[in-house]
Order: C-alpha cells, then sequence, then structure tokens
C-alpha cells in the first residue's frame, strides 16, 4: 500500500440551482474517488453553502494516479421523503492533482449529470496531494439511499475523528460541529474532531513531487478502437495559461491579471531598443570610429552590426532576455569600436534591473532617452547613447523581430547576425489556373519547302512545359483543338511561350515560330462563360517574340490561334486534397464571410530526440510551422535545447470547417552557416477544424511521430492550445449544406491526372515563393507540410486502407453474420420476435421509415455519452507502422524514379505484379457476375434465357394476382426458415445463376 494520500478540502459553492420549491436548497457533496466515498455536511437552506471540510483518499498505486478521477457531485436533500437530488458534478482527473504548495482553490462550473438534467453555479475545491504519515485516510461514509427510515444525521455522524484539517483554530471550531437534520426519534448530535496537526510539521513530499519548471501532470486518452502503445497516445493536459488554468476544456480564472495571449503561458523578457548614437569620439589613428554596441545581462550577450568609419550610426535593433534566466540585476550597454585584432572600448551605459520600468500592451511603445556614455569608471565621457529598456512579454510588438537570449547559448552572440531564428508570418502567393486552348496555325513555314510539316505546339509558364500532339495535315494549316492547365501566382512575372516545332525525326526538332503572352494582360473569368479566342504573330526568335514594337515586324506572319484565360473560379489544390486547410476560390469577390476564429498556441515541445552534436552533447536547434489557408507562421528557433519554450500564439479566420490545420516541429540546419543542409522533420500534427467544439479550450500533448526507413520512431511531444470560436452558428450550419469545392469544379470538372499534375505544379511555386523570404521557409518543410508525395505508391498505406475499408463495412458484415443466426434459428427466441417483427413491417409498411430513422436518432443520442471529447491524432496500428516490413519501408522511402540495383527493383516488381494479380482476379469476378445478369435475356445461352422468359411471365401473373403482403411475407419466411428444412447444397435459383455465361470465355 503507498503512503501518498489525496486531499480534497471542499470549500464552498454559489449560485446552486433551487430545487425545494420554495427557492432554495439543502445542498451536501458527495466525493468519489475510486471505490472510496465521503460526504460533507447538508446546508439547510442555502444556495451559496460554505463547507471548508477536509477529506483524505488512500492512494493504491501513485503510477494510476493520473487515470482516476475524482468526481465531486452537489446533491439536495429532501427533508419530506429523505431523497437526493442532483445539482450537478466536477469530474477532476490527474492534471489537477499537485503538491500541497501548488494547491490553490479553485472554483469549478458543475456540469449536467445527464442530458435531460439541469445544472448551474461553482464549486470550490483545493486538491492536492501529501505523503505525510500523520495524515490518516478518512472513513468511507455509506452512501445516502432513498429511505423514509433513514436517519440521516446518523450517517453524517460516522465522519471519523481522524479526520485532520490544516486551517487555524478559529476556523476549526465552526468545522468541528456536524448538525444532524431535524428528526423527530433523535436528539441533535455532534461531532467534535481532535485538533489538526500544525502544517508546518507535515510534508507534503515537494521534493519528490515537483521540480523546477514542474512538468504537466497527463492523462492518456486513447484514441477509438485502433489500440497503439501508450506512449503514442494523445495526452491531456491541464497548463495555466495566459486567461487562468484549463480544466477540462474551460478556463478557470486564477490570481493572474488576464493576458491578451491568452492560450500560452506568459513569459517575461527584458527589451533592450538600441536606437542610435551621437557625437562619438574618434578612436583609430586616422580620426575614423567603426561603432557596434553589446548589450550584456550576466552570461548574454548580444551585438548589433557594426559601421565603419561613422559618427552617428543608427541600429534601431531589439534585444530580448528572458527573465527567468537573467542571472544578474545589472544591465550593461557597452559602445565599442570594431578592430582587427581587439575591439576597442568607447563607452558604457549601466541600468539597475530593479528600476526598469514594466510594459503592458496596448500601452504605447516605450520613448528611447539620451543616455551619456561613462567610461570603465564611471565618469561621463564624449557621446551619447539613445536606449529604451523596459519589462514585457511576448505580446510587445518588439517581440517578432527582436534578438532573443533563449535562441543562443549563454555567452555566444554569433548567431546574432542568422536570419533563420527568427520568428515569421508568410503569405502563400495568390493561384491561378491557366486554362489554355490550342486551336490552329496558318501559313506554316518550314525549313524543307518539298514536304509538310509534322507540327506540334510547345506551350511554358516558368516551369511548367506541355505539348500538343503532333499533326502532319495535307496543307500548312494545321488543327490541334487541344486544352491545357497550368498554375500561375500572383504578381505574374513568367510570361505564356507558345513555341510551334515541326518534328524532322527522333530527337530531331525545329523551331517553325514563337509567341509571348505576358498573363497580366489574359482575360480573368469567375465562370464558365466563353473567353473569345485571338490570333498571335509567330516571330523566328524569342526576343523577337517579347519586342512589341509593331513598326519592326514584318507584314507578313504565320499565326497561331489560341484561346487564354486566367480561371479564377476553381481552387488551386496546392496540398493533399484530405487535408486541404483551404477550399476558397481564387476571385476574392467569391468569397464568403467567415465562420470564425481558429486560435493556436504553440507552448512547448518535451523530449526532442537529439538531431546533431555539439561540443560532445546531442542537442538540437528546432522550430515549429503552422499552416492554415495561406497564412503560414514559423516559430523562432530555440537553440540548444531539447524541451525547447515557445509559447507563440496565432490567429486565423476560419472559411469552412471541412479544413485541417498542419503544425510541423523540424530541427534547423542552417545555424553555423551550413545553408546547404536540409531542414530535418521532427514530427507534425493535423487537426480538423469540425471535430473541435465551438469555445472550448484543447490543451494537448501530441507525440511526434515520424515513420523511418527503420520503423515508426517518437521524436518528441508538442504541447498545443487550440480554440475554435465561431462568429454565427446560423452560417456555421448553413455552411454543411453548402458544395465542398467552387461551383467550377463541378461545372467543368478537371480530371485526377490534372489534379495530381497541378498540386505538383503549385506545391513548387509555393515553395519558391516561400524560400525568398527572410528568414527562408525551406523546399523541403513546405513539401512535408503540404503532403507533396502523398501520392506516391505505398504498400503500406495499401494494406491500412484496404483495413480502413474492411473496417467501413464491418458494420455490414455483422448485420448479416446476425441476420444468419437468425436464419439458423441460433437463438429461438430473437428469431420469433424477429418474425414478429417483420410481421408487423410488412402489414404496415408506412412504419419502415419511421422505425430506421428513429433507431439511428437513438443510436446518436446514446452515442453523445461517449463522443470523443480531444482532436484526433495519428494513429500507428491504423497506419500499419508496425506489420510492415523492412523492404517495403525502404521502398516507400525509395527515391521517384527510383535508384536502386536491379535485383531490388526485380523483387519489387514481381512482389507487385503478385498483389496486382490478386487484385485482377477479384476485378474478373465482380465482372463476371454482372456479364451473368446481361446474359439472361442477351440469349447466349438460349435454354437459360428461355427459362427466364418463362419465370418472368409467370412471376407477373402471380404478383398481379396476389397481394404484395402475402408475397413479402412467404419470401420472409422462406429465408428465415427453420433448418430442418434447409439443404447444404445451394438453391435452385442460385445454381441457375451461376451456370449462365460470362464474356471470360472470350479473352485470351
Amino acid at each position: 500500500m503507498s503512503g501518498l494520500k489525496l486531499g480534497v478540502e471542499v470549500v464552498s459553492a454559489h449560485d446552486l440551482v433551487a430545487k425545494d420549491g420554495q427557492g432554495s436548497s439543502n445542498p451536501f457533496v458527495e466525493l468519489h474517488f475510486g471505490d472510496q466515498r465521503f460526504r460533507t455536511t447538508t446546508k439547510e437552506k442555502d444556495l451559496n453553502p460554505v463547507w471548508n471540510e477536509s477529506f483524505y483518499f488512500n492512494i493504491s498505486d501513485p503510477n494510476n494516479l493520473s487515470s482516476l478521477p475524482l468526481e465531486a457531485y452537489v446533491y439536495n436533500h429532501n427533508n419530506a421523503n429523505n431523497n437526493k437530488t442532483c445539482l450537478g458534478k466536477v469530474c477532476l482527473t490527474g492534471t489537477s492533482f499537485v503538491p500541497y504548495s501548488d494547491a490553490v482553490v479553485l472554483h469549478y462550473p458543475l456540469e449536467k449529470r445527464s442530458i435531460f438534467s439541469r445544472a448551474k453555479g461553482e464549486l470550490g475545491l483545493k486538491l492536492f496531494v501529501t505523503d505525510d504519515p500523520s495524515i490518516k485516510a478518512s472513513n468511507p461514509l455509506p452512501v445516502m439511499e432513498p429511505s423514509l427510515h433513514t436517519d440521516v444525521g446518523s450517517a453524517y455522524a460516522q465522519i471519523p475523528n481522524s479526520v485532520p484539517n490544516s486551517v487555524p483554530k478559529e476556523k476549526t471550531d465552526k468545522r468541528r460541529t456536524f448538525h444532524h437534520l431535524p428528526n423527530a426519534n433523535h436528539s441533535q448530535q455532534k461531532k467534535i474532531f481532535p485538533p489538526a496537526p500544525p502544517q508546518q510539521q507535515m510534508n507534503y513530499g515537494i521534493q519528490e513531487m515537483k521540480s523546477e519548471p514542474q512538468p504537466p501532470k497527463i492523462v492518456h486518452m486513447f484514441s477509438g478502437s485502433s489500440s497503439q502503445p501508450p506512449d503514442y497516445t494523445l495526452k491531456e493536459t491541464s497548463p495555466f495559461l495566459g486567461g487562468g488554468r484549463i480544466v477540462g476544456g474551460r478556463v478557470v480564472q486564477g490570481d493572474r491579471p488576464a493576458s491578451t495571449y491568452d492560450l500560452v503561458e506568459q513569459m517575461r523578457y527584458l527589451f533592450v531598443r538600441v536606437v542610435k548614437a551621437r557625437d562619438l569620439p574618434s578612436k583609430d589613428v586616422t580620426g575614423s570610429l567603426d561603432p557596434f554596441v553589446e548589450v550584456k545581462v550576466g552570461n548574454y550577450k548580444g551585438i548589433t552590426k557594426h559601421y565603419e568609419k561613422k559618427q552617428n550610426p543608427e541600429w534601431n535593433q531589439v534585444f530580448a532576455f528572458a527573465r527567468e534566466t537573467l542571472q544578474s540585476s545589472v544591465l550593461d550597454v557597452v559602445l565599442k569600436d570594431k578592430d582587427l585584432v581587439k575591439d576597442d572600448f568607447v563607452g558604457i551605459v549601466r541600468f539597475d534591473l530593479h528600476e526598469v520600468p514594466t510594459r503592458v500592451p496596448p500601452d504605447s511603445p516605450l520613448a528611447p532617452e539620451w543616455y551619456r556614455l561613462e567610461d570603465k569608471k564611471g565618469d561621463k565621457k564624449k557621446g551619447e547613447l539613445m536606449l529604451a529598456v523596459w519589462y514585457g512579454t511576448q505580446a510587445d510588438e518588439a517581440f517578432p523581430d527582436a534578438w532573443h537570449s533563449d535562441a543562443i547559448a549563454p555567452g555566444d552572440s554569433t548567431s546574432v547576425a542568422s536570419t533563420y531564428i527568427h520568428s515569421k508570418v508568410y503569405h502563400s502567393p495568390r493561384l491561378w489556373y491557366v486554362r489554355v486552348t490550342v486551336i490552329e496555325a496558318q501559313d506554316l513555314v518550314p525549313a524543307d519547302k518539298n514536304r509538310f510539316p509534322d507540327a506540334y505546339v510547345k506551350v511554358q509558364i516558368g516551369n511548367q512545359v506541355l505539348k500538343t500532339k503532333s499533326v502532319q495535315p495535307r496543307n500548312l494549316n494545321p488543327i490541334w483543338k487541344e486544352e491545357f492547365m497550368f498554375v500561375a501566382s500572383e504578381p505574374f512575372e513568367d510570361h505564356l511561350i507558345f513555341s510551334v516545332e515541326d518534328r524532322l525525326g527522333p530527337n530531331k526538332d525545329e523551331t517553325i515560330g514563337k509567341a509571348v503572352i505576358p498573363l497580366n494582360s489574359v482575360d480573368k473569368r469567375v465562370d464558365d462563360r466563353i473567353v473569345r479566342t485571338r490570333w498571335y504573330n509567330l516571330e523566328k526568335h524569342l526576343s523577337d517574340a517579347r519586342d512589341g514594337d509593331d513598326a519592326k515586324k514584318d507584314k507578313f506572319h504565320i499565326r497561331l490561334h489560341v484561346c487564354v484565360c486566367l480561371d479564377g473560379g476553381y481552387h488551386v489544390l496546392d496540398e493533399s486534397t484530405q487535408y486541404s486547410s483551404d477550399l476558397r476560390p481564387t476571385a476574392k469577390q467569391l468569397w464568403k464571410p467567415s465562420i470564425g476564429v481558429l486560435e493556436l498556441g504553440i507552448l512547448n515541445a518535451d523530449g526532442i530526440h537529439p538531431m546533431k552534436t555539439r561540443e560532445g552533447k546531442g542537442t538540437s536547434d528546432t522550430y515549429c510551422v503552422a499552416k492554415y489557408g495561406h497564412k503560414w507562421v514559423r516559430t523562432r528557433t530555440i537553440v540548444n535545447s531539447l524541451n525547447p519554450k515557445y509559447n507563440e500564439q496565432y490567429t486565423w479566420e476560419v472559411y469552412d470547417p471541412a479544413t485541417v490545420l498542419t503544425v510541423g516541429v523540424f530541427d534547423n540546419c542552417q545555424i553555423g552557416g551550413s545553408d546547404g543542409n536540409k531542414d530535418i522533420k521532427i514530427g507534425k500534427v493535423r487537426i480538423r477544424i469540425s471535430t473541435l467544439e465551438t469555445g472550448h479550450v484543447y490543451t494537448h500533448c501530441y507525440p511526434l511521430l515520424v515513420l523511418h526507413p527503420s520503423g515508426v520512431k517518437k521524436m518528441g511531444e508538442l504541447h498545443l492550445a487550440i480554440r475554435f470560436s465561431s462568429i454565427s452558428m446560423l452560417n456555421m450550419v448553413f455552411q454543411y449544406s453548402r458544395p465542398l469545392l467552387p461551383k467550377m469544379h463541378y461545372n467543368r470538372p478537371l480530371s485526377v491526372i490534372q489534379q495530381d499534375m497541378l498540386r505538383h505544379q503549385a506545391v513548387n511555386i509555393v515553395a519558391a515563393r516561400l524560400g525568398r523570404a527572410e528568414p527562408p521557409l525551406r523546399r523541403e518543410v513546405v513539401e512535408y507540410m503540404s503532403d507533396a508525395n502523398a501520392h506516391l505508391w505505398s504498400m503500406r498505406r495499401s494494406k491500412a486502407n484496404f483495413l480502413r475499408l474492411t473496417s467501413v463495412f464491418s458494420g455490414l458484415f455483422a448485420v448479416g453474420k446476425w441476420f444468419g443466426e437468425v436464419c439458423m434459428w441460433k437463438n429461438p427466441i430473437t428469431t420469433v420476435l424477429v418474425h414478429v417483427l417483420f410481421v408487423i413491417l410488412v402489414c404496415f409498411p408506412e412504419l419502415i421509415l419511421p422505425t430506421v430513422f428513429l433507431y439511428m436518432f437513438l443510436i446518436g443520442v446514446w452515442n453523445y455519452r461517449y463522443r470523443p471529447r480531444y482532436p484526433p491524432h495519428m494513429n500507428t496500428s491504423l497506419s500499419c507502422a508496425y506489420a510492415v516490413s523492412p523492404d517495403e519501408l525502404d521502398e516507400e522511402f525509395e527515391s521517384f524514379p527510383a535508384s536502386k540495383s536491379s535485383d531490388i527493383i526485380r523483387m519489387r516488381y514481381d512482389r507487385l505484379r503478385s498483389v496486382a494479380g490478386r487484385i485482377q482476379t477479384v476485378v474478373g469476378d465482380i465482372a463476371t457476375q454482372g456479364e451473368r445478369l446481361q446474359a439472361l435475356s442477351s440469349w447466349r445461352d438460349p435454354r437459360a434465357t428461355t427459362i427466364f422468359v418463362i419465370f418472368c411471365l409467370a412471376a407477373a401473373i402471380v404478383l398481379y394476382v396476389t397481394p404484395f403482403q402475402v408475397l413479402a411475407l412467404l419470401a420472409g419466411f422462406y429465408f428465415m426458415r427453420h433448418p430442418r428444412f434447409r439443404h447444404k447444397t445451394p438453391a435452385a435459383p442460385i445454381n441457375f445463376f451461376c451456370r449462365l455465361p460470362a464474356r471470360r470465355d472470350s479473352m485470351l
């Protein structure tokens, strides 16, 4: 038996529901923890009762503490019949159990006990864990049963003498007396508790249960029926954020004032803005000065850029030092002269950190001031430095562009000039589909006058090149009438280039002419209206085609007839269709109003796997990237930390609930000058907006799972806080009736091949554009966040999709199996009841649909109790990450095209042939059954068709003269007949169907 005990102090409640019919209630509280139950006294006629009673539960297994719920029920006692009525409940998990020193009184909102009950008000509780041996567990009380002969007061009198409390003596006197309810057979009794042990003598096990900083307590939450290792499951947390402590998705206000960033922990920073300097003295022999500023607090040091030979430099650079890591009470701002050998001291400005003011937005920025430079002895010198120093949080507008002390190691200032550590917000370019129709050409002039050209047209936008089929007409006017789709981005920097080519032989082409069309001159449309076609003159050289001076052009030209337009009615797919974060069309005039706001707080990561070695130790330089819609965000890079704290909050507008937020974690491999290395993926999280309840705050630790050629691996955990707020519930509900994609996707749909090709081009354009930002968002990051390679073949994904398909139809299979057991009379009572129900439905067919929909309604209401209360996450069991061979994983990570040896390629090809052979057999069998249906009336088998025709005539006569209910009853009873009347051989209709011919006989 463990020595740990769970202490619960029931403090008070307020604004309870009135239940006695006179505008009041007689409340008391029952506490349930495992098999242990305690009860407080009853407060008569009080909607705001105060108890201040303490109870202690035994903890048998501390390892299971996080999975054991504590339930507190508030009841109203009915004096008339000695019954109790629930006024509400509070269910708390292991995230709320903290050491005594960290315990505070929290007021939890009361929840309904069932969907038909009513609850309001709050219950104040104080929860803590202690291992003090002087505290004895409370004796459990008998649960109050509804009985007219039960003396409620005697039940309360069983509260043991050993229950201690830790409040001052003057308060314990009020809590020692427990009053009975009025009873005719018993007089009022009192139960006195012994004095509580002094609080200073109690050891609450702080050293064993608390570390600095204290890690969040977690509750394992398993994802559906697909079980997986507990270490890979989602874990709910209860952090204290800027708005208060998060308990069960609700914000419980604490003693701290609310922050602007209410989904992240408040992080205090010392901000130092170095603006400029003036009247600096000369240091070199030449009388010049190469000034720069060094900002130093303890072991942390930041350096501005230096200017050559400038007496009045301007920097306007901000430095942010994490307040919790400050090891000094003095801030030194040193101005130095850059030198090849040793930097010369110019002057210094010192600040006492105890005198630094605090700024809280939305206060205006702190005005910088001029400070006179001093020498090392404290004497005033020539020159002044303009500075601003203040304390703030990550809500400060100077935070994103500031130099951060937690982004470098102590004593290191080399990362100051690095552009890869700052947090940034990116906006992906607006993408358009370019529809090009090549119709015909006129008056082609081939190099060889004695032959007609074998002409085709090459169309190019940037790196996208498509070709028409080659046409060899009997004249010089070829006709193609082929349509192509391209992707272009604003601003339109690329041109649309047409090139008419003559195919002279294999790999030998000759250019007949070129035409260049600027994309900014192309017509735009938002629907499928007809766009007028145009004739363009072709030039021999591309430079002539780009020249717009008509005076320099010849009078005779080869002409090309095309139709070009920018389609703004489509949504350009730049990510995997299953994980789309935006479904709006390109044209802004087609955008609907937003339906809500999505807020994301990126708190921290824990247990990150070391991705590199530095100074003989494993470490990582991590940052997070979040993508939703056109907005990408990147947190600052935390250097040399396996448990980085980001605490950055971002907001997006939501236009469709069927969209997905993606958050990824990466290791920054660009620090240290190694720009050629790729950033390494650590893991990502996907959260579908439609799975989030409105106004609910989700705080969970998401395992970062990555599939490697060696298997699935957990790279750490990412702690997020998410809240979706709906602007209008009516618009939200109406959105579910609207088409998922814009109308153009249905009026003029794109083929699957076109969608894959255009998605690939769109990802390349977005990656190229974001790669030019500062700091750049690298291509490997964009491709990983967009699932650019999700369409490639994978044996593992094929197995997982097949298992998903079988899981979808498992319900039908279960119903079929159950019906088979009914037909075989496995349970005679069930079979008889099914017969009765069948007769009722046949006799009253109007009850069939109402019965079905009522049944579905009851299923939905019943499943509401077991609804998921957390977002879904990566499931290794569903993904078949374990039941896969190393060779299949190696094949999944193979480059495209393949680069392995011929023996491995041959082996994989043979394996694919065997799998495809089985699929081919199944498809052939399905086709065979369909062809047998067609053979019933095709007279391919004259005898079988004769039998079928005669049967149809007889069936028509019988059905005409026989009521439908009678036929339905006879058919039902026949199918559910007793096994005694069944034969093991197939029935005659099945035998007849299996003998019908199919077209398989005609296949080679």
